[in-house]
């Protein structure tokens, strides 16, 4: 079954860069520089910092359904970020070296499954999940750190 990760669109978080650090701190955000990579996984271009850069860290609501399961949760942006434009059936380096927590959801933003797999693994979590027909799309974390990490989409 093939599969469409996407991350997050530029335009939802292009005018918070230009902001200062008092502007930026009343909207709960705050300007980060990567002092190590991996560690700073930009939700945007899915890719990681490279040390020394700058970025956004900030609160997301990336469920925004009227469920139980409405969620959010801190995610980095990259300010040289550019949209991650993954092929099909692509996953991202970003997610291979670490410990993903996968939730299916329905059409209705109720979660129907959940699993962790390491990233090397993510494909046969995603066919698992994707093999039942009631799933509308997935929702990829980081497992220890329980950030939202990207979009999966049926292809």
């Amino acid at each position: 079954m093939s599969f469409q990760i996407t991350g997050l669109p530029l335009s939802q978080f292009s005018p918070l860069f230009s902001m200062s650090d008092e502007e930026l701190a009343q909207q709960g955000a705050i300007r980060v520089t990567a002092d190590e990579r991996p560690g700073f996984p930009c939700r945007v271009s899915l890719q990681d910092a490279e040390v020394g850069e700058k970025l956004l860290l900030l609160n997301y609501e990336h469920l925004p359904v009227a469920t139980p399961y409405r969620s959010r949760h801190a995610i980095y942006v990259r300010e040289a970020a550019s949209e991650a434009q993954l092929a099909i059936d692509e996953v991202p380096q970003q997610m291979r070296p670490r410990l993903l927590s996968l939730r299916a959801f329905d059409a209705d933003g109720m979660m129907k499954a959940a699993d962790v797999a390491p990233g090397t693994a993510i494909e046969k979590l995603i066919e698992q999940m994707f093999a039942n027909p009631s799933i509308a799309f997935l929702h990829v974390h980081n497992a220890k750190w329980g950030c939202y990490a990207a979009r999966v989409d049926r292809a």
